[in-house]
């Protein structure tokens, strides 16, 4: 195996989580007794370039298909991570009538309603065909398709180039970054901006976040790997910007490198400086990441068989990529430790969660069951689903994180952590 962008050979392991089915793969209740797909989740480290990567065990067109089961317009505050980002772009860069914003993977249009709502045109790219539905029913022209540099020369011809291209969490997500930012290239106009958002590898480090890596993520991502990349491409970084989403997330700005209309941000140099700190550029500082892994894995065990022998309930609360991979790291199987997963979102509900065959229900269960513990697996939005779920004080359930460290909370009727 190569690496993905310098094509070096990789030898350096990161983290082995073994084997995992892909973490979107819901099974139906007829499938519970079929076969299930377990692909490798080794995570390397080039040891020239520093980009983190798993090999493309599971193909990008298999995983992002017709029925992908994730709608991002669930997560309110991720809806309002979007509107916020839209006023800002806005403000700084005078979006208008006359401009033209991409967004590739859009997804279901929870970002581009607002550039929508605002009389700024917009184009919107996802290969699901289900969430674009979706989009298009409010009105976003969404084109279903995997963006790439070919993708790209044809909206160039189409003379569809954009003023702004958009891509949050989607670097990340594509199994050839190089022709990847290469369309960026081709589909940016002359002083067009792209921004792109993505898990920031010094907080997956940092805070032992194990559980984003999963099939669906080729590779794990520092400012200063993707400055290389975009650099291959003649692509400037111009500004970055630490964001919350996701545990710890960067938005990064680029630009044409021969665009002299934008000034270089001094938070590019602190960022570069930040990251060579921590060490980043180092072999060192991968190292020992597996013994980290495993302790939540026991911490998460021995808090499940605590609980089971003393006869307390224990659910989940968010059917994510996330709790999949700790889930199955871990080797949670069936229903008797964690009875069943919450998720808000109808197109999971009624599955069972891939490999741990956790039945995913509607929020209603858990009135109805009145839990003694709630796992929270999406710990990035830990706050905003306590303060959903605040009435479950009402029989003195607590709510529990286990990363990136383990936390039980109890509930309030103010949805406030005691």
């Amino acid at each position: 195996m190569n690496c993905r962008f310098c094509k070096n050979p990789l030898t350096i392991k990161f983290v082995d989580l073994v084997n995992c089915p892909p973490s979107n793969s819901f099974l139906s209740v007829e499938q519970l007794n079929e076969p299930e797909d377990y692909y490798p989740l080794t995570i390397f480290v080039c040891d020239k370039c520093y980009l983190v990567q798993v090999d493309e065990y599971k193909k990008a067109k298999e995983i992002f298909n017709s029925e992908y089961v994730y709608f991002s317009s669930y997560s309110k505050s991720w809806v309002e991570h979007a509107r916020q980002y839209v006023e800002s772009m806005i403000a700084r860069f005078g979006y208008n009538e006359d401009s033209l914003v991409i967004e590739i993977a859009s997804n279901d249009g929870y970002l581009l309603q607002h550039f929508k709502n605002k009389g700024v045109p917009v184009l919107g790219v996802e290969p699901s065909k289900n969430t674009a539905n979706v989009a298009i029913l409010k009105g976003i022209p969404t084109i279903t398709e995997y963006f790439s540099t070919e993708f790209a020369q044809k909206l160039s011809q189409r003379r569809q180039k954009g003023n702004l291209l958009v891509g949050n969490n989607v670097l990340a997500h594509v199994p050839d970054i190089y022709d990847f930012v290469e369309g960026l290239k081709v589909a940016l106009l002359p002083e067009g901006v792209i921004t792109m958002e993505f898990p920031h590898l010094l907080r997956l480090v940092e805070d032992c976040q194990f559980d984003t890596i999963y099939h669906e993520h080729y590779s794990y991502l520092s400012f200063t790997t993707v400055k290389k990349i975009f650099e291959s491409h003649d692509l400037e970084m111009f500004d970055v910007e630490e964001q919350p989403t996701h545990g710890g997330s960067l938005r990064i700005f680029a630009k044409h490198a021969n665009d002299p209309s934008k000034e270089i941000s001094p938070r590019v140099k602190q960022m570069l400086a930040k990251e060579e700190a921590a060490g980043i550029t180092t072999l060192h500082y991968y190292q020992n990441f597996q013994e980290r892994v495993n302790s939540v894995k026991y911490r998460l065990l021995e808090f499940l068989l605590e609980k089971k022998q003393a006869g307390k309930t224990v659910v989940g609360y968010g059917a994510a990529a996330k709790g999949n991979t700790l889930l199955n790291y871990a080797g949670v199987k069936g229903d008797d430790l964690i009875q069943y997963v919450v998720d808000a979102a109808p197109s999971k509900q009624g599955k069972y969660l891939p490999g741990s065959h956790i039945p995913v229900c509607p929020e209603a269960r858990i009135r109805a069951t009145r839990p003694d513990y709630i796992i929270i697996f999406p710990w990035n939005l830990k706050d905003e689903i306590i303060e959903q779920l605040s009435y479950v004080a009402e029989w003195d359930c607590e709510f529990v994180v286990f990363i990136p460290d383990t936390r039980v909370i109890k509930a309030t009727r103010f949805g406030e952590a005691a």
